[in-house]
């Protein structure tokens, strides 16, 4: 079967502990297409930032990304990775502070390491981490019968799941 044109690109965004325990709006102009609330373990939240190891601030990382809950989330749109990137601002809060003051870590962040978000930095890394928080989420498959959903807005947002369903979904639920 020939895969149609992808429209909607999809990107893994992690709210921080920070954020989770004073959360706020940001479902700005993006599907939530999958949510999970959970507790990172030391030894997952290590595994997760495996590329920093050695680093000099890996421990503290660490050691915050276990500190509390976190919502994890994939997110879609049209050039899904920049826009979440642009939104969250640049890694370095006190340049951000200065540089761009009305991104989340601009508004809500405190050092490098309680930035407030984390989102992927390409497709790859996105498809990466997706697998790593989301294994039982295919991004393939997703593309294949729910994207159109997506794009044709045929779909609601779910209180209780934090995240967009298909009006499809919905009415096999009730039924």
């Amino acid at each position: 079967m020939m895969r149609a044109l992808r429209k909607l690109e999809l990107t893994l965004a992690i709210l921080k502990p920070d954020v989770v325990a004073h959360p706020h709006i940001l479902k700005q102009e993006f599907f939530f297409v999958r949510s999970k609330k959970l507790i990172l373990t030391p030894t997952r939240a290590k595994e997760f930032y495996k590329e920093h190891d050695g680093k000099f601030f890996l421990n503290r990382l660490v050691s915050f990304m276990s500190s509390g809950p976190i919502w994890t989330h994939i997110l879609a749109r049209e050039n899904a990775i920049p826009e979440w990137r642009r939104i969250m601002g640049p890694t370095k809060v006190l340049k951000t502070i200065h540089e761009a003051p009305e991104t989340i870590r601009g508004r809500f962040g405190l050092t490098d390491t309680r930035n407030c978000t984390h989102g992927s930095d390409s497709p790859e890394t996105a498809a990466r981490e997706i697998q790593f928080f989301f294994p039982e989420f295919s991004i393939d498959k997703w593309h294949d019968t729910e994207e159109t959903h997506f794009c044709n807005g045929h779909v609601g947002f779910d209180e209780d799941l934090c995240q967009h369903v298909s009006f499809q979904d919905v009415s096999d639920a009730i039924s």
